[in-house]
């Protein structure tokens, strides 16, 4: 699981898409396009055919926090 907090790419708001971690500016919560990039898609694609108001490099910036913490070593 992903700790959205400390993206700059991300903000919550209450109330807002009951409270969970939006790509900034939007209502596109960050862990769905994460979880659409593990489907395969490219962020090209996530924008184009999913996404199509959501901005390609906040697509990327958010894509790269992912999988920066996805891939991140663990500390024993």
């Amino acid at each position: 699981m992903i700790d959205w907090k400390d993206s700059p790419g991300s903000e919550r708001i209450s109330g807002k898409v009951s409270g969970a971690w939006l790509v900034a500016g939007t209502r596109i919560p960050g862990v769905t396009v994460a979880d659409n990039a593990d489907d395969g898609y490219s962020p090209e694609d996530i924008v184009a055919e999913i996404y199509p108001s959501l901005p390609f490099e906040r697509a990327k910036r958010i894509l790269a926090f992912a999988r920066d913490r996805v891939y991140a070593p663990r500390s024993a």
